[in-house]
């Protein structure tokens, strides 16, 4: 056996975070994880640090829209029914969290931890030497419909409750920064401090690089189960078992099949996101632009032109659905006019609560287990943040801010 003083389960944004907090601060850090780091949802995501999307997907607008959204030929939502079915809690549970009591403590709760954001992941940045990797140029979101601007008006007004910066834009400076829009542009916003990441995967990638070389070791395997015990965790990987005084579970997706964590009975879904790659088309926009009724940014990054969003509800393991990518290519081409076939295409699971919170906290059934999941749309921005808040949790430390509302033993179904 080999002893650590932290081992980490999952390598996307949310563990390689960990692991370089955790080996900055001089512990004897494990990465485990059977895929190459970075290669999951944080490959094919949009690349924002979106520290300005404290707005939940539970909105009580879901609820009057829910016909449109589920029958529209054009709606960014697409749910698998018989998944539905077999999971009733889930649904439940994020429908009665879309009450307008509910859905403004919910994004109290990700403006607070937003808030943050910036302080957790900038040091990672710096110390992986990726600062050329990061662009400030704001980020622009446009509603193309009277009747989806006019229901913007709430959600904008809670964002400036919570100090969120941005600008209201006239149509014609909307048009004026980001030139290529074939879309009417009903209503825009500019949030002017926002950044992106051009190549999301080589961000985490020279995480791992400098982990590595600060002494951090890397095990690519799968954990199969964890024992925990008074005073370390016993983590069997099929090929070996390890001993490390805590272990953080930072799986995402999969952060629920890992038996002995306590993340077994949690009702941790998958909103599947999807993307698709021009590579000849980046000069069409200067800065990430989220088209609200398309539900998808268009992105610049270092590959090419990047379309990433929407919502499909259904089981982990379903293959893509090609629907989904006809749908974004059609859409893209609504908002920038004839595009040429697209380069590539990618299907990524996002982990995701019936309440759009993430799980952050020790696991009720051991103070050695560390959840760090389950982030949703915002595990680039929120990485950095909770991979601190996680190494202090290993240290047996407070956190500098209140995680009471992420603990896992939270009640989800609120009716």
């Amino acid at each position: 056996m080999t002893d650590y003083d932290v081992a980490i389960a999952g390598a996307g944004i949310v563990g390689m975070s960990t692991a370089l907090w955790a080996q900055r601060r001089g512990h004897k850090t494990l990465l485990v994880d059977p895929n190459p780091p970075g290669s999951g949802a944080s490959f094919g995501n949009a690349g924002t640090l979106a520290t300005y999307a404290c707005l939940p997907v539970n909105d009580p607008s879901v609820l009057t829209s829910l016909p449109a959204l589920l029958f529209g030929k054009n709606s960014p939502l697409a749910i698998s029914y018989r998944h539905a079915l077999k999971n009733p809690r889930w649904m439940l549970s994020f429908l009665a969290n879309c009450s307008a009591k509910r859905s403004h403590e919910i994004s109290g709760e990700l403006a607070r931890l937003l808030s943050h954001a910036d302080a957790g992941i900038n040091p990672l940045i710096d110390e992986a030497g990726a600062e050329d990797l990061v662009v400030s140029a704001g980020q622009l979101s446009i509603w193309s419909s009277k009747s989806g601007a006019d229901s913007a008006a709430r959600g904008l007004a809670l964002r400036r409750s919570h100090g969120v910066l941005f600008e209201e834009l006239t149509t014609e400076e909307a048009r004026t920064m980001e030139p290529h829009l074939a879309l009417p542009v009903a209503r825009a916003v500019f949030y002017p401090t926002a950044r992106h990441i051009t190549d999301p995967q080589e961000l985490v990638r020279r995480m791992h690089e400098r982990f590595e070389e600060l002494g951090g070791q890397t095990l690519a395997q799968q954990v199969q189960r964890a024992t925990p015990e008074a005073d370390r965790v016993m983590i069997e990987t099929g090929a070996e078992t390890i001993q490390a005084g805590k272990l953080v579970v930072a799986s995402g997706a999969f952060s629920g099949r890992i038996p002995g964590v306590g993340t077994d009975r949690l009702p941790l879904g998958t909103e599947r996101g999807y993307h698709l790659m021009f590579a000849s088309e980046a000069h069409r926009i200067s800065r990430p632009v989220g088209w609200a009724e398309g539900g998808f940014y268009a992105v610049p990054m270092d590959q090419g032109l990047r379309i990433a969003g929407t919502v499909e509800i259904d089981a982990v393991h379903k293959p893509a659905n090609p629907k989904r990518i006809a749908y974004l290519k059609r859409r893209a081409e609504d908002m920038f006019g004839n595009l040429p076939q697209p380069d590539s295409h990618w299907l990524g699971r996002r982990p995701t609560m019936p309440d759009s919170l993430p799980v952050i906290g020790t696991s009720p059934e051991s103070m050695n287990v560390i959840h760090a999941f389950g982030h949703q749309h915002l595990g680039l921005t929120l990485g950095g943040i909770t991979g601190r808040i996680a190494v202090d949790l290993v240290e047996g430390r407070q956190p500098n801010l209140d995680i009471s509302g992420f603990r896992s033993d939270r009640r989800f179904l609120r009716l």
